[in-house]
C-alpha cells in the first residue's frame, strides 16, 4: 500500500510539473510572439496617400519619397520586402520622408498641381496583370517598375529612379537627396565622385 501511495505521489507530481512547465513555455511563447509583433511594427515604413503626404508638407515641410509599383511585379516586391523592411531604412525614411505608395496602373484619383489625375483605361478584372496605366505615371514620367520618385518640399519632382535597390544602394539616394547634395550635381562627373566618396552606414 505504502509502495503504491509513493508512485501515486511521484505520478501526481509528475503531472504537476509538466502542467508547470507547460504554463512556462505558453507564457514564453506568448512574449516571443508578441516581441516580434513590436519589432515588425517598428520596422514598418509609414505609408501614405500621395495627397495626404502634401498636405502633411504644408504643416511639417519634409520630402517625399513616392513608391511607383505594380501589382504584378516581381522587383517591386523584393524591394518592399527585402529593402523596405530593413531596419536603417525604415528609420532614416521615417524621420526624413513622408513616404507614399503609388500603384501606377491602379485606378485611384489624384489632385496635384491644380490637375486631376486618374486611369481612364483601368480595368478591374486586371488588377493583378498588366494593366493601364495612371496619368499620374506618365506625368511623373515613370516608364520602369518599381521607381522611386523623390520629390521636395514644395511638392516639386526631384527626380525619378528606376530599379530594384539593396538598403545600401537606396542609402545613397535617400541622402543625397535628403541632404540636398543633389543640387551641387550637375554632371555626370560629378555623381561619380559623389558617388565613390560615398560612404555607407546601413546594414544589409
Amino acid at each position: 500500500m505504502l509502495l503504491s501511495w509513493s508512485i501515486f505521489c511521484k505520478f501526481g507530481t509528475n503531472i504537476a510539473t509538466n502542467q508547470r512547465m507547460k504554463r512556462i513555455v505558453l507564457v514564453l511563447a506568448v512574449a516571443l510572439m508578441t516581441s516580434s509583433i513590436a519589432t515588425a511594427q517598428l520596422q514598418e515604413i509609414n505609408w501614405m496617400t500621395f495627397e495626404e503626404a502634401l498636405a502633411a508638407q504644408k504643416k511639417k515641410p519634409k520630402k517625399i519619397l513616392m513608391d511607383v509599383y505594380t501589382n504584378w511585379c516581381g522587383p517591386c516586391k523584393m524591394l518592399d520586402k527585402n529593402t523596405f523592411h530593413n531596419k536603417d531604412v525604415v528609420d532614416y525614411v521615417n524621420e526624413n520622408y513622408y513616404a507614399v505608395k503609388f500603384n501606377a496602373e491602379g485606378n485611384s484619383v489624384v489632385n496635384y498641381k491644380d490637375q486631376t489625375f486618374s486611369n481612364p483605361n483601368y480595368k478591374e478584372e486586371l488588377k493583378n496583370r498588366r494593366n493601364g496605366v495612371h496619368d499620374l505615371t506618365r506625368f511623373l514620367k515613370v516608364r520602369a517598375y518599381p521607381t522611386i520618385v523623390y520629390i521636395d518640399e514644395k511638392g516639386d519632382v526631384i527626380q525619378p529612379i528606376s530599379g530594384y535597390m539593396k538598403p545600401q544602394q537606396i542609402e545613397l539616394y535617400l541622402k543625397l537627396f535628403h541632404t540636398d547634395d543633389y543640387k551641387k550635381i550637375t554632371t555626370q562627373e560629378d555623381f561619380n565622385t559623389y558617388y565613390k566618396s560615398f560612404k555607407s552606414e546601413f546594414q544589409e
